[in-house]
């Protein structure tokens, strides 16, 4: 499996009105092997691994709730996650809101697509 993209919006610290991208396929990360995420404390290095496990198995491993990820006062989460396998493109995503999309809203049933 080799990851191309992930996608991201409101997951732990990396809270943004829009949604941020990784995308590995583009230059510098394409031109490279191999590759660290790195960085101070806090800086997001845990929330990109969990928005891939979000977006891949719409859980991550050290919250028992995925409600947990969602950054504290907003109204929607997101994880996406393009890879490749099998010679095969497949995008899998993952998001959760809140009710009339408010912070205040109660959780949502969290919604998966596989494509």
């Amino acid at each position: 499996m080799k990851i191309h993209s992930v996608k991201l919006r409101n997951i732990n610290s990396l809270q943004s009105d829009q949604v941020i991208e990784l995308d590995f396929m583009q230059t510098p990360l394409a031109d490279t092997g191999l590759f660290a995420i790195v960085g101070d404390t806090g800086a997001g290095k845990t929330t990109i691994l969990d928005a891939i496990t979000l977006g891949m198995y719409g859980k991550v491993h050290r919250n028992k709730n995925e409600k947990e990820v969602m950054s504290y006062g907003t109204a929607d989460s997101l994880a996406e996650v393009e890879f490749e396998a099998n010679r095969q493109l497949y995008r899998s995503k993952w998001n959760i809101r809140r009710a009339r999309n408010k912070p205040d809203g109660a959780i949502q049933p969290a919604r998966r697509e596989l494509s």
